[in-house]
């Protein structure tokens, strides 16, 4: 019997999608690549299947992704870039040796040196975060406005005024939240209809 891993929140931008492989980071952390095998698992998803993947990659891939998530956090606040998070991603980017290849249908898909290299795979999600870290997409970085998340996220909305990182998650949780506490703020009916007591049978 395999064990019960996390969803993954799959997102349309690739390295903020895989900085979301850990999520709730300022509050009771999620960890949803706990293992080597949820990693290929998440690859997989993402258009960049590899057949193995073993702990010393995991631990890179990792890395990576804090290191990502530290970039574009500093991104968004228009802060100083962390020269260590840089440096991941570079090493990252310039160790990958993947391709861009075009399909029938118009889309670009990647193809990797070797079905096993979790390497090549890396090398594409540290290239697409560079993309998005340097202003060369259509976009701009922020931060989830959930106090227990602040996840970076690439807004590519028209008005670049999005408060979540994801609607149905984060953005739900907060609605529900402030639901809840103007509820407890109004007067409330159940206290006005419990004054006289119960009544007898």
């Amino acid at each position: 019997m395999s064990a019960r891993f996390p969803d993954f929140r799959l997102g349309k931008v690739l390295a903020t999608s895989f900085t979301a492989t850990l999520t709730e980071r300022c509050g009771n952390a999620v960890e949803r690549i706990p293992a080597p095998n949820r990693l290929v698992d998440w690859l997989a998803v993402s258009g960049l299947a590899v057949e193995s993947c073993t702990t010393a990659q995991l631990e890179r891939a990792r890395e990576l992704r804090e290191s990502i998530h530290a970039a574009a956090t500093a991104a968004a606040r228009r802060d100083p870039l962390p020269a260590s998070a840089v440096q991941v991603i570079n090493d990252c980017s310039t160790q990958g040796r993947a391709a861009a290849v075009l399909t029938p249908e118009g889309n670009r898909r990647w193809r990797l040196s070797s079905a096993s290299s979790v390497e090549d795979a890396l090398g594409v999600i540290a290239a697409d975060a560079i993309s998005i870290i340097t202003g060369e997409r259509d976009g701009k970085l922020a931060l989830c406005a959930s106090p227990t998340c602040q996840a970076a996220f690439f807004d590519t909305s028209q008005s670049r005024t999005r408060r979540w990182c994801d609607m149905n998650t984060c953005g739900n949780r907060q609605k529900k939240a402030r639901f809840n506490a103007n509820k407890h703020e109004s007067p409330g009916s159940a206290k006005q209809s419990g004054r006289g007591g119960l009544s007898s049978g």
